[in-house]
């Protein structure tokens, strides 16, 4: 069967986000298991189609890792095994007490994704002014990070996480809070997501919150210094803050011999994906060819199992429709890219954090590199100090004296041109795209008053950022950040509330059939990548 590599250049760099998605052929995994390897000697990091047995053991309701051939090292039951969580919770650590901000597509509410663990914050996506897609998701991307981030067929202690037959992510137990960016079809402009970003450091502690971690598994094409760049300076601004920022490293391959943006820059822990080629070593692993190298001053930081990856699907959702091969059974839906990859680094994340809660952001990403396991079949461009191993970097956490990573000596800014964010990654509304030092709601863009702003802790006031009102004030009875009416005129000149929108119903655990079409959202960077919309990695 073939799966995606989903983003490749703009936003959502693995999978899904921004605008489109990015179709390739998937390779075969092999037919032989994969054991747990033994971590090898330190690695110190320099801060700057699915067989049908499978589809059938899948549709049960259980990891679908076993097959008659051999074990599928794209389930996430052979995954967590990979990257040693399993060893993580039969310690007693599962991710519980830290919250991780996952600013993407959404999540839908699919069995995995409905015990407990997720909350919405704020839609700022496009169509979060219709009610029946708000805070959902209907792209797919969004659902697929979440369940291999957190995802579990049901809550219990730790030892009960260690049963195969259940379907359980990198960290059960930590809690999604969920922005939703992405509309539909993946559309997002860098703006939005610079306010979620803005939005999490503000809220991390707020009203029993605990964000310790943020996935952003976006990126768009650098287009200047991450020194001047908004959304380098945003992701930078929550670092600083105490969140631990985890990036997709891109999806351009050989193509670009640099990271995408905000992967850039050097602070947070960028994820490039490895393969691992479906057998029960790590010796003959090797990095896709659509993972982002880098170079010798800024590559990625570790790399995490990215191809192939069985994750849970949203039926009837946008990429659903448009790659009904990579279905498997009725739940999974495989994908490839770094955005997987960072989603599995998420996971570790938190259950680090779990167990050493006094963890810097500079400590988690040293940790993860010292602890990871090198792979000697890549480079330090593409595979940076090696593959995580969770289980070695808590033994690490628990040591006496913990390092504490390293000072950026060059800071980002944030004065730079919010166009250049962009790099050729735009949005199209109504057959106008936007374009040039303004936000989606026409607003001029001033990099020097807004990093003040957001360095401050100040970026929003209530609901309201950068001069408009983008979402409500404060929680709702039913446990979601309020929505509201977005009264600021859109770049394309009609109303939000305009065009040719058919409302969707969610029942029965998925979207009804109708295409997604209407309403005329578009992004020119993602059509041609495997995740039909462009900057999701």
């Amino acid at each position: 069967m073939s799966d995606l590599y989903p983003f490749h250049h703009a936003p959502w760099l693995n999978e899904v986000m921004s605008l489109r998605l990015r179709g390739r052929r998937a390779l075969v995994p092999g037919s032989h298991g994969r054991r747990s390897a033994t971590v090898a000697a330190l690695a110190a990091l320099t801060l700057i189609p699915a067989a049908p047995a499978l589809a059938s053991a899948a549709d049960g309701g259980g990891t679908g890792a076993a097959t008659s051939a051999g074990v599928d090292t794209g389930s996430l039951d052979e995954i967590t095994s990979i990257v040693h969580a399993r060893e993580s919770w039969a310690a007693g650590y599962t991710g519980k007490g830290v919250d991780v901000a996952l600013i993407d597509t959404g999540v839908a509410p699919v069995p995995g994704l409905v015990s407990g663990n997720v909350i919405n914050g704020p839609d700022l996506s496009f169509h979060s002014v219709h009610a029946d897609v708000r805070y959902k998701d209907a792209y797919g991307h969004g659902t697929h990070l979440a369940s291999i981030i957190a995802g579990r067929d049901q809550a219990g202690p730790p030892s009960s996480y260690l049963d195969r037959t259940r379907f359980t992510g990198v960290a059960p137990d930590a809690r999604i809070v969920s922005l939703k960016v992405g509309s539909a079809d993946g559309s997002a402009d860098v703006s939005q997501v610079i306010a979620a970003i803005d939005w999490v450091t503000e809220h991390a502690h707020d009203n029993g919150l605990n964000i310790r971690v943020l996935n952003l598994s976006y990126g768009t094409p650098a287009g200047q210094d991450y020194r001047t760049d908004p959304l380098a300076y945003a992701v930078e601004t929550a670092w600083r803050k105490g969140i631990v920022v985890v990036v997709s490293g891109g999806n351009d391959g050989t193509s670009f011999q640099s990271l995408a943006n905000p992967a850039q820059d050097p602070p947070v822990i960028a994820v490039g994906a490895e393969d691992p080629v479906g057998t029960e070593q790590s010796l003959d692993d090797t990095v896709p060819a659509f993972s982002d190298r880098g170079t010798a001053l800024r590559h990625v930081d570790v790399v995490a199992p990215g191809v192939h990856v069985l994750g849970l699907r949203v039926p009837n959702g946008y990429v659903d429709q448009a790659f009904p091969s990579a279905r498997v059974g009725s739940r999974f839906f495989r994908g490839s890219g770094t955005s997987q990859a960072a989603a599995v680094a998420t996971g570790a994340a938190a259950l680090l954090l779990q167990r050493n809660p006094a963890l810097s952001p500079d400590a988690v990403k040293m940790l993860l590199a010292e602890s990871a396991t090198p792979i000697p079949l890549g480079t330090v461009t593409n595979t940076g100090a090696g593959l995580i191993d969770v289980y070695a970097a808590e033994s690490l956490a628990a040591a006496p004296t913990v390092p504490g990573g390293a000072t950026l000596a060059a800071p980002a800014t944030g004065t730079g041109s919010l166009e250049l964010a962009r790099g050729d990654s735009h949005v199209t509304g109504r057959g106008v795209t936007l374009s040039g030092e303004q936000d989606i709601f026409t607003a001029r863009w001033t990099g020097a008053s807004w990093a003040q702003q957001a360095a401050a802790g100040t970026s929003w006031t209530g609901g309201t950022w950068n001069g408009n009102s983008w979402t409500g004030t404060g929680w709702t009875a039913s446990g979601d950040w309020a929505a509201t009416t977005w009264a600021g005129k859109p770049w394309f000149g009609a109303s939000w509330s305009s065009g040719g929108w058919v409302s969707r119903t969610w029942t029965a655990g998925g979207w009804d059939s109708r295409t997604w079409t209407g309403d005329g959202w578009n992004n020119g960077t993602w059509v041609d990548h495997a995740w039909a919309t462009g900057g999701w990695g």
